[in-house]
């Protein structure tokens, strides 16, 4: 049954009742200042001072609507066939890219100039990464340095660009074979944005309803014991936003905003030309009083979004935020609501086990991961602009961060990688230095990142630890990472093959086996400091015949070695190094 039709059924079998993000640095006021606000026509609004100001028509405590009934459960729909099938998605924060201009901002003009440094569009050539999926960080105008609080959903961030300048990103990307997903911000807008400042000036305002108001401070706080209601600064009433206050909450009850949501989108699908989107922050999107994520409405406004955007464009690709998502967390949004999810629980895994040297935790998450979501439909990565860098949480120790990428690439999912972690640049808290200047060069204080000063300092390490100094060095964290990407874009069986974990004799050691077809790979790790020698590994569940393979490794140019599966399904690998990763070719 096709994805539109399970959606249809299940909206038909469910009964309404009637009736990512932190606070980060700003820049000044005036530097992004909207001239228009999209949407419904805003009523004129006169900023009044607060003694002058109206009796604002709220209510005690803040209104919710009748929660929803839950829908039965569904088999989740497959994804169709299409580019996400093999792809690998690098994660690019404009702002600390590239410089096109010197003014120490990286702008959109610089990433086309950096395209080839992704993917250069030819497959003969092994100088790129060879990544087929890009994810921006916002690029919508915003008053902070980060984005994510949006002031205007249709205009690209002046210090980036022009809209014009993203739709020729689109046109090159296109051209190299790269998708180009945005990262679309939902739950809440900027305190500066006309729409929060129509509704907080004016009580008559159509805006008014477009967030969430108390009379009263309703007292509670958020999931991580943060404030949520916050003071008005005109009169005496509380608005809600959960991230902090210059974060104010859409409204989604209030038929009007989604509305705006869907056509934001359609904008950016049709007009701009982008393939897909990540949505921040999605399990706050829809509150219930103290239930302020995970609510049955929030999973009703994804499934009629998801329905939407197949009206908007079919092939528009959907990957949700759900910080600290495990499978059990994840379960919920499926079966029938975005199209993947990422999946923070496995990269912790993969780097404890890089981190401990021992292997079980991870084959059990990845098992885990295999049993209780659906195929396909998850994202795994090891670190993201909001977490310390991988780099970093392994102490520098790039034998721990090799290993850690070829777990990533070899698991099942579409891999993410987070700029920068390639060449092991290092961040850590505030926020500001997980975002820093990507390390072109040793040349100083800019690292090739621009030619003036630059945003924010590059890390300490930069003229060590940079693209120049790995490039043509063949064994290279830059280049296992560009080995591994092809091999995960080119072997159906990383890209899209089955999984299955295979027992180990050793604590260290941990495999499994992807399948596709006629293809077989024998993915092994020594996650420990000491040589692994004569290590069991038990292909029972694999199916997996006796007899001798050839085991032909693809990370290396090492000679083919002999492998016996035993009548009782157990072979003994050969020696493995500390700190390895292998991908072998199982061959009869």
């Amino acid at each position: 049954m096709s994805r539109p039709a399970v959606r249809a059924l299940l909206l038909l079998a469910a009964l309404l009742a009637v009736g990512g993000c932190t606070p980060r640095g700003m820049r000044s006021q005036t530097e992004a200042s909207p001239t228009t606000a999209p949407g419904p026509p805003a009523a004129t609004a006169t900023p009044r001072p607060a003694a002058q100001a109206a009796p604002t028509p709220t209510p005690a405590h803040p209104t919710t609507a009748p929660t929803l009934t839950a829908i039965p459960t569904a088999t989740a729909f497959p994804l169709e066939a299409g580019w996400w099938d093999d792809a690998v998605c690098y994660e690019v924060f404009v702002r600390s890219f590239f410089d096109s201009n010197g003014d120490g901002v990286g702008d959109l003009n610089g990433l086309i100039a950096k395209l080839d440094y992704i993917n250069d569009g030819d497959p003969a050539t092994a100088g790129d990464l060879g990544a087929t999926c890009i994810w921006l960080m916002p690029v919508m105008e915003s008053p902070s340095y980060h984005g994510y609080d949006v002031v205007d959903h249709y205009r690209v961030d002046q210090e980036y660009g022009t809209n014009d300048d993203f739709k020729r990103l689109i046109a090159e990307a296109h051209r190299r074979g790269i998708r180009v997903i945005v990262d679309l911000v939902l739950n809440h807008v900027s305190v500066e944005h006309p729409w929060f400042q129509a509704a907080l000036r004016d009580p008559a305002s159509p805006y008014r309803d477009w967030f969430i108001w108390s009379a009263t401070d309703p007292g509670y706080r958020g999931p991580w014991g943060q404030p949520v209601w916050h003071r008005s600064p005109l009169r005496d009433e509380y608005y809600y936003g959960i991230f902090w206050s210059g974060m104010p909450d859409l409204n989604y009850r209030h038929p009007a905003v989604s509305e705006e949501a869907h056509k934001i989108s359609a904008f950016w699908l049709r007009e701009m030309g982008a393939d897909g989107f990540r949505l921040d922050a999605i399990k706050h999107l829809i509150e219930n009083g103290r239930v302020q994520e995970n609510t049955p409405e929030t999973h009703a406004w994804l499934r009629d979004y998801r329905d939407e955007l197949e009206e908007i464009r079919p092939d528009a690709f959907t990957i949700g935020e759900i910080f600290g998502a495990t499978p059990i967390t994840l379960k919920p949004y499926y079966p029938d609501q975005l199209d993947s999810y990422f999946l923070f629980s496995l990269g912790e895994q993969i780097i404890a086990a890089a981190r401990s040297g021992t292997a079980l935790s991870l084959v059990i998450a990845a098992q885990q991961a295999e049993r209780t979501l659906p195929y396909q439909r998850y994202a795994p990565f090891l670190t993201n602009h909001d977490q310390e860098r991988v780099m970093s949480m392994l102490g520098g120790d790039r034998q721990a961060m090799r290993v850690a990428a070829t777990a990533l690439l070899t698991l099942p999912g579409l891999p993410f990688i987070y700029y920068g972690e390639e060449i092991g640049m290092r961040g850590t808290k505030p926020d500001e230095n997980l975002r820093t200047p990507m390390q072109w060069s040793a040349e100083l204080p800019g690292a090739g990142f621009t030619t003036g000063q630059p945003w924010r300092a590059p890390q300490a390490d930069a003229a060590e630890v940079n693209v120049a100094a790995q490039e043509n060095d063949p064994a290279s964290l830059l280049n296992l990472y560009r080995r591994l990407i092809r091999l995960h874009t080119r072997e159906p069986a990383l890209s899209r093959g089955s999984f299955t974990a295979l027992k180990s004799s050793l604590p260290a050691v941990g495999a499994w086996l992807r399948q596709h077809e006629d293809s077989r790979l024998l993915v092994v790790f020594n996650f420990g400091r000491e040589p692994a020698p004569g290590t069991t590994l038990t292909f029972d569940p694999a199916g997996v015949a006796p007899g001798v393979y050839q085991l032909q490794p693809l990370l290396s140019d090492g000679a083919p070695v002999a492998l016996r599966v035993a009548d009782d399904g157990r072979a003994t690998l050969p020696p493995l190094a500390p700190q390895q990763g292998a991908i072998f070719r199982l061959q009869p």
